[in-house]
């Protein structure tokens, strides 16, 4: 693992973004929109859904790519940590996301039943992104300070 290419975020960069959201007698409708949802360029769309009790996902840092994790149906917890300090945020509005800048160590839980979590990326899959050793997480922070 490249430690040089591995951002240093802090929790405090981790924010909840409204979403554009146009009110009607007969419902709400939520726009995602490059740049005018999120603060990059969406290059990939994921979903999960059918969690069985007790699931957690997540457990990895990215080195480059952005999320914005957004809570469709139900709810759930996403718990962000930069290697220093730790917050559990509570998801359960469709209307707001969660920014989830690169070099954040994140890991999602606390499903309600139905829940479906929406994830906007701002890159392509790329496995080589991926910190998923959470003692090489913590070894990359650590000589980033």
């Amino acid at each position: 693992m490249n430690s040089y290419s591995h951002r240093r975020s802090n929790i405090d960069d981790c924010r909840i973004i409204d979403l554009k959201t146009v009110y009607h007698d007969n419902g709400r409708l939520s726009v995602m929109e490059n740049l005018a949802t999120a603060p990059f360029g969406i290059k990939r769309v994921y979903y999960l859904y059918d969690l069985p009790a007790g699931a957690e996902r997540g457990g990895h840092s990215h080195i480059d790519t952005l999320e914005l994790v957004i809570p469709l149906a139900g709810s759930f917890d996403v718990v962000v940590d930069d290697g220093h300090s730790v917050r559990r945020v509570s998801l359960n509005n469709p209307s707001k996301g969660l920014l989830l800048p690169a070099g954040i160590w994140r890991t999602l839980d606390n499903f309600s039943s139905g829940s479906i979590c929406l994830v906007l990326a701002s890159a392509k899959y790329d496995e080589a992104d991926y910190i998923r050793d959470y003692h090489e997480f913590k070894k990359l922070t650590a000589e980033k300070e």
